[in-house]
């Protein structure tokens, strides 16, 4: 489904940040430069690299058009240039000289938000190459800034982990603390969401920072009903701090690049993890940069993509979208139907099972310890089992139900002798073949891990650090 393609090792120090055109890639380092490759065979432009700057270049982006690129670096400068030639278009100085660590186009690419160490972002204006507005955040450097899809407002992250959002005049309109230690990254996905109800649409925005979290945000504005951020989830799946995210171009995934070593790819619907990369994997690319000095790019296959997407749909029946009849259903299915009653008398939804507690189910539904253990333990395997392959999936699904069955049966009575006098024959033969299938998966997962591990120390050392997605016609 995703594999290594190609490999760049141009830059003589860390690559800061990855950027795609529908043609080009752009790539920036500490190195002070910034290299221009074709997507079509990652041969680099005979132009690149860019040279101006005279300090680290920390972020590049291109304007939605992809005929210009911007830079910014620790000089305290934003440069624009030419992407067909390589020309110096424009050098705007940050008001104070600060080190400018983030530069990001608007989506009509009229305005260019650029934001510094010492906390102030600027919009210039790219027709004119000169100031539109200025603000400030009160702690902190500005580490990250994305637009929202229509350019009605943008957001800025700051190294104290203050979200905050602005509209298109500059005027604060939120702020709140979303990471502590910091944010490193934030991004809008292009595609809106509807809520289904009243036909309003929203945006998607991630954020990611040093507590090792990525969080997704649901951000609507407009002139009659206001603004809202509303967080969604957390997606906690890094070891370390995370430093960068991005959505695909079509909004379905969110890429996140940690210190930890490895890239990891969820499905923004469901937040499940579809990949996790741990080289330093129509056509969707998408390239890591790393403090290796390298740049991977890698190659999606879409068509395996769709037929996950179609297997996580269903996974979402599972969750708070079953209705009382499908609870019923699937308690019948499991082998708990005595348990269907107290549910149906107490109008049990997807969404209420999901919210159902050991001291709920015990108090107010009165399902003894027996029963308790064996549904909480077996509804969280299956949903954690659905998002494995179908030949293990199946195995484990029906190993561990007999297991937990047999468990459920001896937790539900008191004595060895109505245990013996409860549990069928067929069954307590059945659970003992459960346990040879469960250490034979147990053994071929170990020797697949020993092996994976091996493997991963014959790659280059490498620290996942910008990861961008970027749709390539064929």
């Amino acid at each position: 489904m995703v594999k290594l393609m190609h490999t760049l090792t141009d830059h003589g120090d860390d690559v800061n940040c990855c950027a795609f055109s529908s043609s080009l890639l752009a790539t920036c380092s500490l190195d002070k430069t910034i290299r221009l490759y074709s997507l079509s065979d990652f041969t680099e432009l005979p132009h690149s690299p860019l040279k101006f700057h005279t300090y680290a270049v920390h972020c590049c982006c291109f304007s939605p058009s992809g005929h210009i690129l911007a830079s910014c670096s620790t000089d305290g400068t934003t440069v624009l240039w030419s992407t067909q030639n390589g020309q110096t278009l424009a050098v705007m100085e940050q008001p104070g000289g600060s080190p400018v660590r983030v530069c990001r186009f608007s989506p009509d690419s009229t305005c260019l938000a650029s934001g510094a160490a010492d906390g102030t972002v600027v919009l210039w204006n790219v027709q004119s190459y000169k100031l539109y507005r200025c603000g400030s955040v009160k702690d902190g450097s500005l580490m990250a800034c994305a637009f929202s899809p229509n350019g009605n407002l943008f957001v800025t992250g700051s190294s104290c982990g203050d979200l905050t959002v602005w509209d298109d005049k500059m005027r604060c309109l939120h702020s709140e603390k979303a990471h502590d230690l910091g944010i490193t990254c934030c991004d809008f996905s292009s595609q809106p969401v509807s809520d289904g109800e009243q036909g309003h649409e929203f945006f998607r925005l991630a954020s990611c920072g040093q507590d090792c979290q990525v969080k997704i945000w649901v951000v609507s504005f407009s002139h009659v009903l206001g603004f809202e951020l509303k967080h969604k989830s957390t997606l906690s799946g890094h070891s370390a701090p995370v430093l960068s995210c991005a959505f695909s171009h079509d909004g379905q995934m969110l890429v996140s690049g940690s210190v930890d070593k490895s890239v990891m790819i969820y499905d923004t619907n469901t937040q499940n993890v579809l990949h996790t990369l741990t080289q330093h994997t129509s056509t969707l690319l998408l390239a890591t940069g790393s403090m290796d000095k390298t740049v991977n790019i890698w190659q999606f296959d879409l068509e395996t993509h769709c037929q996950a997407r179609s297997i996580e749909d269903q996974l979402k029946h599972f969750t708070e979208d079953w209705s009382e009849e499908d609870v019923s259903m699937w308690l019948c299915a499991q082998g708990l139907k005595d348990l269907v009653g107290i549910f149906k008398m107490n109008n049990i939804d997807g969404k209420e099972l999901l919210s159902l507690t050991k001291e709920s189910l015990a108090d107010e539904l009165k399902i003894g310890p027996g029963s308790l253990i064996f549904l909480c333990i077996w509804f969280c395997l299956f949903l954690t089992l659905y998002k494995w392959n179908h030949t293990t999936r199946g195995l484990l699904c029906l190993a561990s139900w007999h297991v937990f069955r047999f468990i459920h049966i001896v937790s539900c009575v008191s004595t060895p002798f109505l245990f013996m006098t409860t549990i069928p024959l067929y069954e307590f033969i059945t659970f003992c073949i459960s346990i040879l299938q469960l250490m034979k998966l147990g053994l071929f997962h170990l020797l697949a891990i020993m092996n994976n591990v091996a493997m991963n120390n014959l790659l280059s050392f490498c620290v996942s650090i910008n990861v961008h997605f970027s749709w390539v016609d064929n």
